[in-house]
């Protein structure tokens, strides 16, 4: 049973007489009256983060990536609640020492303030997260409107090709190896785009699972179809010379998710502004697709019109 079916049965109905749950089918909890905005994740060894022999470094992904899901919805984050478990190998001093440096480098960086969290002893490794903003208005999934454009921040691959590395699957040379494994842990968040992208998106989602597994859920309820043009997502100069270097397929590098950029669908009319936008805040924001009507059927293009056919979409969550 995947997440959303497991939701559905067992949690839906608890939610549904809460509109600040948006039917449990968004990034946060967003009551309009009060102007609050919250997200809660949780993250674990081996399945988020391979190990914990970094613990400066999980720590930082873990904040970037919880902060994450109130950016791509408009909201500027202002507190956090950091709670862990873990035992006294995992949380040596030396260890706490780094994690408490990160913490404020973190705080520093994104202007945000711990509230607050618990810890558990525990043999297993694992942090939950929750972010709180405030803002009377979000961009929420499922308000994609037919011929929106398909935009995505930043680039897509790296944190997946630092994934590799890290867990010994590819070699590359102490340069690239550096590159990548600090995009894995370390993702560029967008937090400049929090009070632009309520102007310009109609619906929008951060991308932690996959690009295309998040397109997906950004319309799961609308269902529409798309066209998405392969040869248009962004890659680092970076990674194209890794995949051309080692010979390896682009497809297998645009879906495989912990990208944390903003995937948003934003009217045509857009286009100058969204150009003009990304030239003066010098951060790329790529036009990749565009939404269909219904009736059509969702594809992937290469450069020259071919449809191709993906093995994965992206991560996805069974229990």
């Amino acid at each position: 049973m995947n997440e959303f079916k497991l939701i559905k049965k067992y949690f839906y109905n608890l939610g549904k007489k809460n509109k600040a749950s948006l039917k449990l089918n968004d990034d946060v909890f967003f009551d309009k009256k009060k102007g609050l905005v919250i997200s809660v994740d949780t993250y674990v060894v081996g399945k988020h983060f391979p190990n914990f022999n970094n613990p400066d470094m999980v720590i930082k992904k873990i904040i970037r990536s919880s902060i994450s899901d109130l950016i791509c919805k408009g909201v500027k984050p202002k507190y956090y609640f950091l709670s862990g478990s873990g035992n006294s190998k995992s949380f040596t001093k030396k260890k706490l020492s780094k994690i408490i440096k990160s913490l404020k480098q973190e705080e520093k960086k994104y202007n945000i303030l711990l509230g607050g969290g618990d810890t558990v002893s525990s043999n297993k490794i694992s942090f939950t997260v929750t972010t709180i903003g405030f803002s009377n208005k979000i961009i929420y999934r499922n308000k994609v409107k037919p011929n929106d454009d398909i935009y995505v921040t930043g680039n897509i691959g790296d944190s997946y090709l630092g994934l590799l590395v890290l867990t010994n699957k590819i070699k590359l040379n102490s340069f690239y190896k550096n590159y990548f494994i600090n995009q894995y842990y370390m993702p560029n968040i967008k937090i400049s785009l929090h009070p632009i992208i309520k102007n310009i998106a109609n619906s929008s989602i951060d991308i932690s699972d996959g690009l295309f597994a998040d397109l997906n859920k950004l319309i799961n309820i609308q269902k529409l179809p798309y066209k998405v043009y392969l040869d248009k997502i962004p890659l680092s100069n970076n990674l194209k010379k890794v995949l051309k270097t080692k010979k390896l397929l682009r497809r297998n590098f645009i879906s495989k998710g912990d990208d944390y950029e903003i995937l948003f669908t934003a009217d045509r009319s857009k286009r100058r502004i969204i150009y003009n936008i990304s030239k003066k805040i010098n951060e790329p924001i790529t036009r990749i697709g565009k939404i269909l009507k219904k009736g059509s059927n969702s594809s992937f293009v290469d450069q020259i019109g071919r449809k191709i056919k993906l093995k994965s979409l992206g991560y996805v969550h069974n229990f």
